[in-house]
């Protein structure tokens, strides 16, 4: 701790001795970290504009007057962002790396479209994808994490699923492409899934449209 005060001592003995050297048209010209460019990139175009704006318009003068929570502020207000790096590229220049929020589910809310992102928020949308279930039901987003993190821990492909049911008992209801309906129990998923795997290799030739598995370690069909 000692260290680590007189180190701060130092550097502002040194600014102070910096400063006081200049004369009034070094001041003047005292741009030397003036911050003249920002880029964001990660996103689409509108996006990545639309947080320059956003950023350049908290004035910042220079890259060591950097209020880094006013940017974590305004970056974190876009639904579209899960991950981030603030980078400064001295002189001049502010760097923000953005990863994209993955979608992985939608779902529908007064007659308007939201995707579901990975970050767990909604981002809404004018578009459909084909790709990614709805979901149907007033569900909390632990609720849809808790289902999707044992369907990753499984080997049911996620990639098959059309639909997915929540049920006020906090139970879910899964839909594949194929027309398979499959009524999951409200606790123990994970090994409810891995004994649905085990039949569904069993079966394979045979034509199931609905598979019950609320009862524990039991299979009810509906061929």
């Amino acid at each position: 701790m000692p260290y680590r005060k007189s180190k701060i001592v130092l550097i502002y003995f040194f600014l102070f001795l910096l400063i006081g050297t200049l004369n009034n048209k070094d001041l003047n010209n005292f741009d030397l970290m003036k911050l003249n460019e920002i880029i964001v990139n990660g996103l689409d175009e509108k996006n990545n504009l639309e947080l320059v704006n956003n950023i350049d318009s908290l004035n910042i003068s220079n890259l060591f007057f950097l209020n880094k929570v006013q940017i974590k502020e305004i970056i974190n207000s876009n639904s579209l962002v899960e991950n981030y790096q603030i980078f400064k590229r001295y002189p001049s220049t502010l760097i923000v790396k953005i990863d994209k929020t993955k979608f992985l589910a939608q779902i529908k809310k007064e007659n308007n479209n939201f995707f579901l992102g990975s970050n767990g928020k909604f981002i809404k949308s004018s578009k459909v994808k084909n790709d990614i279930p709805f979901i149907f039901g007033n569900f909390e987003v632990l609720n849809f994490f808790q289902l999707k993190e044992a369907i990753d821990e499984s080997n049911f492909d996620y990639n098959q699923i059309k639909n997915l049911f929540f049920f006020k008992s906090g139970r879910w209801d899964i839909e594949t492409y194929d027309g398979l309906l499959i009524k999951l129990p409200r606790n123990h998923i994970k090994a409810s899934l891995k004994l649905l795997d085990v039949f569904l290799n069993e079966q394979k030739n045979q034509k199931i449209y609905k598979i019950d598995l609320r009862q524990k370690n039991q299979i009810i069909i509906d061929g």
